[in-house]
């Protein structure tokens, strides 16, 4: 793949890609949801089909082991181990993947509206976008696929820092304002893996590992605007599951009338109206919030440059950001048969997330001969 002309590893600002919005509102990110609603009716009727499988299956699995315990109750436990073991496989293994690639298609199209305004310029539709910026980055995007664990292991320990700040301040109701914190900083972790993909598409970088630690820098820098996207994520969350569970218990209760049992109607109903929203949080809301802090990440970061001295404070934050720089090294050695360097400076205690103007930047580093 070739260089990319908004990508400067090299250069204190490390990207020079255009924006196509000006302010990371709202407004902005419901109007960039509408753009892209027929990747999200996509995933609803994915997560919506699988969802009844798995009232299907789930009956099948309990009704069965019911009828077999009556011969010995071994056979039932056995059925009933069994059929949730396939379960699961198939989810972890069959369906999230498949869900990851179209989320992939998903953020790359919204990646070319944030950053140019339209689809390859109005050339290509949606979906023939998306399913070729996924094959032709597939290496890279599987790799994120891994990535993605260890951008949420680093994110979390960076985010402990914050949360830690609530259990020492001497108020009444401190548990209550923890929690509240754990929550926004949960909704900031949820999505920041996918922001440093839609930063790596919009950037250009031929190697995942190089932008998603250079990523993860400017996600500290800019954690404080980022916090504020969080708050509202949290709320809008809470009341619009709320509002979602109540508007599915009407075809719950349907479903439920047709389950073995009828004694147990109101759990079915319960229950099964808590699957359709939370496939109705997964295909529309979770869109939506990402949409949010991605739009956010992007509008703080243009023009800015990177503060390494968070290189070291992420490093003794969590081993995983360690890993992620082996692999960077690794991966440019593999493709260029050399070693990339990341620039390391001296410790420095871990403090609170500033903006990048408030701690000058450090100078950049010496370019690889």
């Amino acid at each position: 793949m070739s260089a990319s002309p908004y990508h400067h590893p090299d250069q204190p600002v490390r990207h020079s890609y255009p924006l196509a919005i000006e302010n990371a509102s709202l407004g902005t990110a419901f109007g960039l949801l509408r753009k892209t609603f027929p990747y999200a009716l996509v995933r609803f009727g994915i997560l919506l089909a699988f969802s009844v499988g798995t009232i299907i299956w789930f009956a099948i699995v309990f009704g069965g082991a019911a009828l077999l315990s009556k011969l010995h109750e071994i056979f039932g436990g056995i059925w009933m181990i069994g059929g949730i073991g396939l379960y699961g496989w198939f989810f972890w293994t069959v369906i999230r993947y498949f869900l990851y690639m179209i989320k992939a298609g998903h953020i790359a199209v919204i990646t070319e509206l944030v950053t140019t305004g339209s689809i390859d310029n109005g050339e290509r539709k949606m979906f023939e976008y998306g399913k070729d910026v996924v094959k032709e980055r597939f290496k890279e995007i599987s790799v994120l696929f891994a990535l993605d664990l260890l951008i949420k292991g680093v994110v979390k320990s960076f985010n402990r820092t914050l949360e830690g700040i609530a259990n020492f301040i001497p108020l009444p109701g401190v548990d209550q304002l923890a929690k509240v914190v754990g929550a926004i900083l949960h909704a900031m972790t949820t999505f920041i893996d996918e922001t440093l993909f839609s930063y790596n598409l919009a950037r250009g970088d031929d190697n995942p590992w190089r932008s998603g630690r250079d990523g993860l820098i400017y996600y500290a820098q800019n954690a404080k605007e980022i916090l504020k996207t969080s708050l509202w994520i949290v709320v809008l969350e809470k009341v619009l599951v709320v509002v979602a569970w109540i508007i599915c218990m009407a075809p719950a209760a349907l479903f439920a009338y047709l389950m073995p049992g009828n004694e147990s109607g109101t759990l079915w109903m319960i229950g099964i109206a808590a699957l359709f929203a939370w496939n109705i949080k997964s295909a529309f809301l979770h869109p939506l919030f990402l949409i949010m802090i991605m739009i956010k990440f992007h509008v703080s970061v243009k023009g800015q440059a990177i503060d390494e001295t968070w290189d070291d404070r992420l490093t003794r934050a969590s081993g995983k950001f360690s890993t992620i720089k082996d692999k960077m090294k690794d991966w440019a050695g593999d493709r260029f048969g050399s070693k990339a360097s990341v620039p390391v400076t001296e410790p420095t205690p871990l403090e609170i997330p500033v903006q990048a103007e408030e701690i000058p930047p450090a100078e950049p580093p010496e370019k690889e001969s």
